[in-house]
């Protein structure tokens, strides 16, 4: 569960980035999170993996208490979530098994482990035929994927997708997005940060909209419209 109570964040340069923020999302649940640039979108993200403190207000993330936690505790928080990026961030050396393989060994999972979880999640990506392959082998959907694969491959309780479908056509945006509402409907909680007005309209899904630092709106079935803004 996310739960931000009252948040404010503002940067060294003066800029004020949130302005009283209140949300939750609860365990399984499928948002969507929309705004202009400059909003404050990436700012919760950053907030959200602890990778930046809020200056007033409270912050829980999966049961971890970001006003108060440890740095030592950060890591353990972070496994409870994977995040995906719309630059992919492959290692382009590695084949796609070997970027999974990666992952896991970074927190510390066992040889069989390692074995039977890679195999689960490239099939549910997809991707199991490919295993061998390099990034640059397979297409910047298929990439994606991988991506997600990876994002899923430690098993957090919580997918955040960083503008996912921002390098891709509308045709593979599309099947990235419904690749994760099927991550959703397995039990994942998905957080997807998009402007990507068309797919948003195109899923029955809560839509939280912020501007300027502040929530504007915040509904299931939600609909992007530009003009909110």
């Amino acid at each position: 569960m996310i739960r931000f109570i009252d948040i404010y964040k503002s940067y060294d340069n003066g800029t004020k980035a949130l302005k009283g923020v209140s949300m939750r999302i609860d365990d399984g649940e499928f948002v969507f999170l929309v705004g202009p640039s400059g909003s404050g979108k990436s700012t919760i993200i950053k907030l959200i993996t602890a990778e930046i403190a809020p200056n007033e207000g409270r912050l829980m993330v999966n049961g971890y208490n970001l006003n108060t936690i440890r740095p030592r505790q950060v890591p353990y928080m972070r496994r409870t979530l994977g995040v995906i990026f719309q630059d992919f961030r492959l290692i382009e050396k590695k084949t796609i098994y070997e970027n999974l393989v990666f992952a896991m060994r970074a927190v510390g999972a066992s040889p069989r482990e390692i074995k039977k979880r890679i195999q689960y999640v490239l099939e549910l990506v997809g991707l199991d035929n490919k295993a061998d392959r390099r990034p640059d082998e397979i297409s910047g959907g298929e990439q994606q994927r991988v991506a997600i694969a990876r994002a899923l491959v430690n098993n957090p309780s919580m997918i955040i997708a960083d503008e996912p479908t921002g390098n891709l056509d509308p045709q593979r945006s599309l099947e990235i997005m419904m690749l994760l509402e099927k991550i959703n409907e397995l039990g994942t909680t998905v957080l997807v940060v998009t402007h990507e007005k068309e797919l948003v309209n195109r899923f029955d899904k809560r839509v939280i909209a912020i501007e300027n630092g502040r929530i504007i709106s915040d509904g299931m079935g939600g609909y992007y419209d530009n003009e909110i803004f």
